[in-house]
């Protein structure tokens, strides 16, 4: 992809804000790291309060002022680390460059090898869970 070192992480299985932690603090060490597998990023909590949650939030702003409220997983998912970021900064949009997030696996990043965030696994969750694409689709994501 680029010449430069790019780490390739795999969000399948991983909790959206302890993942999103991790990569906003690698972001600002200066890592170039892109996202694969977006939809599969694990939401905890119960579905119906979290969906509830999104579709009020829609109705905040207005249209063409802000904010801006997307429904694409890799969008919401790159939101979620822009929020952890300090983005205002010149060193937080600088490092918010340096993100890429992706539905699926291009296939320029298939061999690729790819890495997980131990520390993000959602193998310890008792609670009960859902992925990001199914939050999207029930704001009205109309993609695979």
């Amino acid at each position: 992809m680029e010449t430069q070192q790019v780490t390739v992480i795999n969000a399948e299985g991983l909790i959206l804000g302890r993942m999103a932690s991790v990569i906003a603090k690698r972001l600002l060490r200066g890592e170039n790291i892109v996202i694969v597998n977006a939809e599969k990023a694990i939401i905890s909590g119960k579905r119906k309060s979290k969906v509830r949650e999104a579709k009020e939030f829609l109705e905040v702003g207005a249209v063409g002022q802000g904010p801006i409220h997307y429904r694409k997983p890799d969008r919401i998912l790159r939101r979620t680390i822009r929020g952890m970021l300090p983005h205002k900064q010149p060193k937080g949009k600088q490092a918010y460059r340096r993100l890429k997030v992706f539905i699926g696996i291009p296939d320029e990043l298939r061999n690729y090898k790819m890495e997980t965030i131990e520390e993000a696994q959602a193998k310890k969750l008792t609670c009960p869970y859902f992925t990001l694409g199914e939050l999207a689709k029930e704001i009205g994501w109309e993609g695979e």
